[in-house]
């Protein structure tokens, strides 16, 4: 097996990892997952046969030893429920860059919208000045720039997208403040300004861009960034209308999120801290422009929305599965 066809995923079994996981196996690559627990791992994963190794992303000689002979690293690692930014997320990306450095492997990294400010709004490029709100935005930004300086040693991949739906979304605003995955649904909650526009991602679709760059990286600069428009929702509440539709039930009441009680737990839960930090990207219009992306693969991965949406409900066990 060649270099070209490995590939380590740091959180394969995360909603994104796992997606670009799927796609790359689809593609005929090996595809390695570091887990500290890899029998826990197994029984988490659902897909492919992986490649497991053992091994912690804040090590960075765990991280090396995993991506010898890897071409790409996917640095899909996330602080588990928004905790504890400030200690884990820059430690794990120094273990990737140190890897990747050893390996001569290209980082792969999942972007996010807490890099921006609301100075950057409502159509954000690649270009707009990263001047972020919140401590998570400014770690983010910090995460980018360490990316961009090691691009010098080693060539850098950035997606960028919106918030995360999807059969395997975990953690994201869909699968917490939009439904309630394991029960069928009841209501649909929003958790912005209705009419204001707000980028969603579906991650297969997502995937399937990480995976079509991957493979035409010889074609990119040593530091490249894209961002992907997904389901761009001109009012924002319009994917909780298509919630109810693709349901089945356009009865279900669209409740509003909560966030009087958010506030009032914020002081004693970390996790209502960082949610509240963000509540500013659902208060305005927040778009991506994806034209570099499109005028470089010719056009962006996109599943129809309903068809995604009842994916996602599906593998949310919100309702049956077709």
């Amino acid at each position: 097996m060649s270099k070209a066809s490995v590939a380590l995923v740091i959180g394969a079994t995360g909603g994104i990892g796992g997606e670009v996981t799927r796609a790359l196996a689809a593609r005929g690559w090996t595809v390695r997952g570091l887990a500290r627990d890899v029998e826990a791992a197994q029984k988490r994963w659902k897909g492919p046969p992986l490649d497991w190794r053992q091994g912690d992303a804040m090590n960075a000689a765990d991280v090396t030893d995993a991506a010898k002979g890897a071409a790409v690293i996917f640095h899909g690692a996330n602080p588990p429920g928004y905790r504890n930014w400030a200690g884990l997320a820059l430690p794990m990306l120094e273990s990737t860059i140190a890897a990747a450095r050893s390996a001569g492997a290209r980082i792969v990294f999942p972007g996010t919208l807490y890099n921006y400010g609301p100075d950057a709004f409502p159509l954000i490029a690649e270009t707009a000045p990263q001047r972020p709100l919140t401590r998570k935005g400014r770690i983010r930004a910090e995460m980018e720039r360490r990316l961009e300086a090691a691009s010098a040693d080693v060539p850098v991949l950035i997606v960028r997208a919106g918030d995360f739906f999807g059969p395997s979304v975990g953690n994201s605003w869909f699968g917490q403040g939009i439904v309630k995955p394991g029960r069928p649904l009841t209501a649909v909650t929003y958790p912005g300004n209705p009419e204001a526009g707000h980028a969603f991602a579906y991650l297969p679709d997502l995937a399937e861009t990480f995976a079509e760059l991957i493979e035409r990286a010889d074609e990119l600069p040593a530091f490249a960034r894209f961002h992907f428009q997904g389901h761009d929702f001109a009012r924002g509440i319009e994917i909780a209308e298509r919630v109810r539709m693709a349901a089945g039930r356009p009865d279900l009441p669209i409740r509003r999120f909560p966030w009087w009680a958010i506030t009032l737990a914020s002081p004693i839960v970390e996790t209502f801290r960082e949610l509240l930090e963000m509540r500013y990207l659902w208060r305005e219009t927040v778009r991506l422009d994806n034209r570099s992306l499109v005028a470089f693969l010719g056009r962006e991965p996109h599943t129809q929305t309903d068809e995604a949406l009842r994916a996602t409900l599906a593998g949310l066990s919100c309702m049956p599965a077709n």
